[in-house]
């Protein structure tokens, strides 16, 4: 055991791409110092401006994925629930102009029995 050469310590090395590895510094390349990245979210399309803005402020992925299928589908999902929500007004309409109806016709009936007696 006394044979086997010091171990350097890994440290946490921030790769130019921005992600973390545990590397030996001495290992690596040497690093040239990346500026700003700037991003125009105002020439994205209105659809795509979530998804750059997420991209842009290094949310990864996964906020991408979730805009992307749970967009279309909180959509789906809230046009469902308004066309439940029209199908049960027009239904409470159809009842409620129907109770009417029938108390009108049964009240008149009434009132025309008493007047003819």
């Amino acid at each position: 055991m006394e044979q086997l050469p010091d171990k350097r310590p890994l440290t946490v090395v921030q790769l130019p791409d921005g992600s973390h590895v545990y590397a030996d510094p001495a290992s690596l390349p040497a690093q040239q110092p990346a500026g700003p990245q700037v991003v125009h979210i105002h020439q994205a399309p209105p659809d795509r401006t979530v998804q750059r803005v997420a991209l842009g402020s290094g949310v990864g992925a996964g906020a991408v994925a979730a805009g992307v299928y749970f967009g279309p589908l909180l959509v789906g999902a809230l046009t469902a629930i308004a066309a439940n929500l029209a199908m049960l007004a027009f239904i409470a309409l159809v009842l409620g102009w129907a109770v009417v109806t029938v108390v009108r016709a049964v009240g008149d009936s009434g009132k025309r029995g008493r007047k003819g007696r």
